[in-house]
């Protein structure tokens, strides 16, 4: 028996390249009025890092550094 010519391998899709995350300007982070300068975000309450807060699908503050997270009022 014969076998059938093998057919050349057609090249694997290319990967899709993952969304570029929003860079935020430090000076969003804090709000100034006249000489005093306040941090918008809170402050972790473990490692002293700034925390993200998200709003879907839950209202929660996030640490990025150490993982700790804070969920909302019930």
């Amino acid at each position: 028996m014969s076998q059938a010519p093998a057919q050349p391998k057609s090249p694997a899709p290319a990967a899709a390249k993952p969304k570029q995350k929003k860079l935020r300007m430090r000076s969003e982070l804090y709000e100034i009025s006249g000489s005093t300068t306040k941090l918008k975000n809170r402050k972790c309450p473990r490692c002293g890092s700034v925390m993200a807060s998200h709003k879907q699908p839950t209202q929660r503050w996030v640490c990025g550094a150490c993982s700790f997270t804070d969920y909302g009022p019930k």
